[in-house]
């Protein structure tokens, strides 16, 4: 059997995973007995799992109710977008100077965006979101910024969930997204920034605040319904 800190280390990743693939809906209440029966673990492990987890935010705590699982704040969505506008149209900015790492990007983006569709075609929605959150992110990283590079990381696994929920309440919606990042790496080829620019707001915007509900239900409220 798994020592303690391994079985709490397991149980992290598992429910953080769940969380961030939006196999878990902002709403959903877990309970630690569900979750260490799935692992075949101790309830401890997954109590100091759940209190991880609370503590960055993803779940809220509801004593012998079980954990919440916390939507996307109000405005989160927003702060993140912006934040990606400014970090992709940079790095665009400076990647379009350079004939060279242009041309290496542009290849990149489209064995992602055939990536994409390959995963769409097979009804892989999480796998198509990876490749989703890989498409913007070689685009910041193409910009040769370490310092916008490592924000973007921390900003990797926001965006994970947020696709994620943009197009698990959508899913029909996605070749249109695929579409989308066509039309980016077309902007780039040409070396047009500005078009770049706009073409990103507009499928930003799209994707992760006009695709669905992210925030979810309310959390007293859905604490208040759960079983005991």
């Amino acid at each position: 059997m798994l020592a303690p800190p391994a079985a709490a280390e397991v149980a992290y990743r598992h429910v953080k995973d769940d969380l961030l693939a939006g196999r878990l809906p902002a709403g959903e209440m877990l309970s630690e007995g569900d979750v260490a029966a799935a692992l075949g673990i101790s309830r401890t492990p997954v109590r100091e799992a759940f209190l991880r987890l609370a503590a960055d935010g993803w779940l809220r705590l509801f004593p012998r109710r079980g954990a919440l699982v916390v939507p996307v704040a109000p405005g989160e969505a927003e702060a993140v977008v912006d934040a990606r506008l400014l970090l992709e149209g940079s790095a665009v900015r400076t990647v379009v100077a350079s004939p060279e790492v242009r041309a290496v990007l542009v290849g990149t983006l489209r064995d992602l965006v055939d990536r994409q569709r390959g995963a769409l075609d097979a009804g892989d929605l999480e796998l198509y979101a990876q490749h989703d959150a890989a498409f913007h992110q070689q685009i910041v990283a193409a910009g040769g910024n370490p310092v916008l590079a490592e924000f973007a990381a921390t900003l990797r696994e926001r965006q994970r969930r947020m696709i994620a929920l943009s197009v698990g309440a959508a899913g029909e919606r996605a070749p249109g997204f695929v579409a989308d990042h066509e039309h980016l790496v077309a902007a780039i080829e040409r070396g047009d920034a500005d078009a770049f620019a706009a073409a990103l707001r507009t499928h930003l915007h799209d994707a992760h605040l006009h695709g669905g509900d992210l925030h979810g239900v309310d959390p007293q409220r859905a604490a208040g319904g759960a079983a005991r």
